[in-house]
């Protein structure tokens, strides 16, 4: 009921939005409207820096109909120290969300990686379970009524370490409070804002290698465990960071995974989507295009689900990309120095066929 009642609210509004919006021939129509046109989403990780960008915030406006800060809302920048919280950054995008009627997630309430110094010696020395409520009460808690959904649990998975149910060991709140912390993390977020979507957010579940299916097997029995002890879990996040020359893509096992995840009653979003491009042709065009066709099948398995709420992608053009980021990005990166190409519009701002096939699988 909450995803139907989500749902509604946005088709209220996307229409509002609608009939503000400048006419677009269907060819040129942007992502957002396209997406909208079936009560679905299209939006982008943003970060607080990229404000700077003129042009680039016009296309994410002209694109996008929700956002997600890509770290504004992790432990590090909104609660670096035990007694300060900082919303400056998160603050921004939601203001910037709600001047272009746009919606917007909330990224991350709980990872395992990324965390301030001060935070693991508490979990890890008092076992303190408040600095997890009292984290949510207070991140969620500024935003109650204004997410459309939260990441409540990111990246909880990880079947190599030696949980029986292929939890992540090597993560201070498993150490800390066992899996009980993901029930406790799901209780508090629904507390602290009732209306939004609660998602548990998964990296590794697209592809058909045998790795792939050992996460998807993990991440299924996680949710059947969680539904049957009642955790107020509304969706999965399927993170979508393919790689197009690397891993191997099935439609039939994506789909019947999508649907045993419609069978446990739960919605799902494509939450990170890009295509990592290395060991692509050295030919652009080429690239580009086998790129596209990979996104294209795809997004037409993700699209075609009842159970689906729409895309993301992580960032918008390829002058932001993590793939091309030295650190983040070094497994991905071209050694040349060029950028990578996995995500909808080139480092000038212009559509590539990657952005037609997203295009594509939203008209059909």
């Amino acid at each position: 009921m909450r995803s139907l009642i989500s749902r509604r609210n946005f088709l209220a509004t996307g229409a509002a939005a609608l009939a503000t919006s400048p006419a677009h021939s269907e060819d040129d129509a942007p992502l957002r409207v396209r997406a909208e046109k079936h009560g679905l989403y299209f939006g982008c990780a943003v970060q607080k820096e990229q404000f700077q960008d003129i042009p680039y915030m016009k296309a994410v406006s002209r694109e996008a109909n929700i956002l997600v800060p890509e770290g504004e809302l992790k432990w590090p920048d909104v609660h670096p120290e035990p007694d300060r919280y900082d919303f400056t950054g998160a603050d921004a995008i939601a203001k910037f969300a709600a001047q272009n009627k746009m919606q917007m997630r909330g990224h991350t309430l709980v990872w395992y990686a990324s965390n301030p110094a001060w935070l693991e010696v508490e979990l890890l020395e008092k076992r303190n379970e408040r600095v997890l409520t009292d984290h949510i009460a207070a991140v969620a808690g500024h935003y109650r009524g204004r997410m459309h959904s939260w990441d409540v649990v990111n990246e909880a998975i990880d079947p190599t370490q030696g949980h029986p149910d292929g939890l992540r060991v090597k993560s201070p709140w498993q150490k800390a409070f066992g899996s009980s912390y993901i029930d406790t993390a799901f209780h508090a977020a629904r507390e602290a804002d009732p209306n939004a979507l609660l998602f548990l957010n998964e990296y590794d579940i697209e592809s058909a290698s045998w790795w792939f299916g050992r996460r998807r097997l993990a991440l299924l029995r996680l949710c059947e465990k969680l539904r049957a002890r009642r955790v107020p879990i509304d969706a999965i996040g399927i993170q979508g960071h393919l790689k197009a020359f690397r891993e191997p893509f099935n439609e039939n096992i994506f789909a019947e995974f999508l649907s045993d995840i419609r069978s446990l009653g739960l919605k799902f979003m494509i939450t990170e989507f890009d295509v990592a491009d290395i060991d692509g042709p050295a030919d652009i065009a080429k690239r580009d295009d086998e790129v596209a066709s990979l996104t294209r099948r795809f997004m037409n398995v993700a699209l075609d689900s009842p159970a689906s709420l729409g895309v993301l992608t992580w960032g918008l053009s390829d002058r932001y990309s993590w793939l091309s980021h030295p650190v983040w990005g070094r497994d991905y990166k071209w050694p040349d120095g060029q950028l990578s190409r996995g995500l909808p519009l080139d480092s000038d701002l212009q559509r590539k066929p990657m952005w037609r096939a997203i295009a594509n699988a939203f008209r059909s």
